[in-house]
This record gives C-alpha cells, sequence and structure tokens, in this order.
C-alpha cells in the first residue's frame, strides 16, 4: 500500500485519527458505483428526478471528505452506457445535473484544488454538457490535490474494446510489435492509462455486482458494499469505508505474512 501523497487538513487528520487510523492506511484511489437515488425517490412517493437532485449533495459531500483525507483520486460512476435505456425525461434531466454540477461546482472544485476528468465516450452527450465539462479540466488541470474522476457514458467492456481496437491498429501499422503486448502495454491504450488503480470499490444500495464498471483496473480492488442508498452517503460513510479497507490484508494473489513464532 502506497502512503497517500496529497496533503491531509487538520480537519482530516482529526477525522483519520478519531477513525482509530493513520494516513497511510488509506486507500489511493476510491471508485465509487452510486447507486440508489431512483429507490430513495420512490420510497418517498417522489419522481426518481428528485433522488437524482439529492445525489448532487452526496457527490459534494465525498469530494469534500475525500480532499479532507487527502486521497489522491476518486471515480464517481455518473452514467454507464447501459443507462441510454432509461426514459428520455430521465435521460434529459441527468444531463441537465451534470451541466450544472460542472458549472456551480466550478469555483468550489478550484478552491479546493481538485483536478477534474472525464472517462467514456464523448460521442451522444450534448454540446453544452461537453463544453462546460472541457472548461472545468481546463480550468482545474494545473491543480495538484485530489484527481476526481467522472464517468460519464462510461462502460468497462466498450473502454477494453476501445483500447483493443487501438492496439490491433498500431500493431496493423507495424507501430507496435505483437510480440511487445503485455498487460502494462495493454493498460496503455485505457482510458484511465494515467490513473492509480483503484484500491477501494464502493456500491451503494445493497447491490452485490459491479456494473460493467472499471472492469480491468478493480482486478485487485477491495470492495465494500453499504445498504446505504447514494442519496444518504455522506463523509462518515466514506470514512466507514477506509476503515474497512485498513482492517483488509491485501495479498495480491501471494500469502499473507509470517509473523515471528512465539
Amino acid at each position: 500500500m502506497t502512503a497517500v501523497p496529497n496533503a491531509i487538513s487538520e480537519e482530516g487528520k482529526a477525522r483519520i485519527a478519531g477513525a482509530g487510523l493513520k494516513p497511510e492506511q488509506l486507500p489511493r484511489h476510491v471508485a465509487i458505483i452510486m447507486d440508489g437515488n431512483g429507490r430513495w425517490a420512490q420510497g418517498r412517493g417522489l419522481p426518481r428526478i428528485v433522488g437524482h437532485r439529492r445525489g448532487i449533495q452526496s457527490v459534494r459531500a465525498v469530494v469534500e471528505e475525500g480532499c479532507r483525507l487527502g486521497l489522491e483520486q476518486l471515480t464517481l460512476y455518473c452514467l454507464s452506457v447501459e443507462n441510454w435505456k432509461r426514459p428520455p425525461r430521465e435521460l434529459k434531466f441527468l444531463m441537465r445535473l451534470l451541466r450544472h454540477f460542472l458549472v456551480v461546482e466550478r469555483a468550489e472544485l478550484m478552491e479546493q484544488n481538485v483536478r477534474v476528468s472525464m472517462i467514456g465516450r464523448r460521442e451522444g452527450l450534448p454540446e453544452d454538457v461537453l463544453r462546460e465539462y472541457d472548461r472545468t479540466a481546463r480550468e482545474t488541470s494545473a491543480n495538484t490535490g485530489m484527481a476526481l474522476c467522472l464517468a460519464v457514458n462510461y462502460g468497462g467492456r466498450t473502454e477494453i474494446a476501445d483500447a483493443a481496437r487501438r492496439l490491433a491498429e498500431d500493431v496493423r501499422s507495424g507501430a507496435l510489435d505483437p510480440g511487445q503486448v503485455d498487460e502494462a502495454t495493454f493498460n496503455s491504450y485505457l482510458s484511465t492509462a494515467e490513473m492509480p488503480e483503484p484500491d477501494l470499490l464502493v456500491r451503494t444500495a445493497g447491490e452485490m455486482r459491479v456494473s460493467n464498471f472499471l472492469l480491468w483496473e478493480i482486478s485487485y480492488a477491495e470492495i465494500w458494499v453499504t445498504n446505504v442508498l447514494w442519496p444518504d452517503f455522506r463523509a462518515d460513510d466514506l470514512l466507514a469505508a477506509c476503515q474497512a479497507f485498513a482492517a483488509r490484508h491485501r495479498k495480491f494473489g501471494g500469502l499473507p505474512p509470517v509473523g515471528p513464532k512465539g
């Protein structure tokens, strides 16, 4: 486990210590499948879009907590390639909400020294959303704090297929020798090539599946599932996930260290 490189605020140090942790026990990269917006709303007799709107508060809370804790990266699964099957009205609202987030939170992201990026296919996304994303990415590109990656119109299988296609094109053109292709080479063709692999995958709403999210990248991630619906997920829940992560023994296919015999 690599120590977290980003600055930890005094409040963050207090929260880490209060949770019985040390900074070096925290994950570098946390990826979250944000699930349960619709169920949260329906359970209250409200339209699904109300749950999505409330979910933005959770996004804000986990970004702020990630910054406090000094996380290197936070990746949020915002919209999958499969989500286009949802009703057009809901999709239109989700796009408006994403654009609103990129505009309204831009100053706060700058204040928190957050660097924003996005993975997923740009094709099919509204021009106004892409325009606001590009502006936010450009304005935050020099920030040195936590990296916030938004997975929008993203699918793990799609990402792998796209990477394989680009790799095959380079082999065909002679730019790459097939004998040179190994895991590291293939990884360099992924949209996440410049990111550390996720140490911790969080899924809300109690669902026990990874839903086509970062399939290559989460090979050795620890998985933590909570029954909390995303609109209710807050800073304490992220800290609880980090506590659970710190209690895991990551062997990466090997054996745990053997202590001295008593």
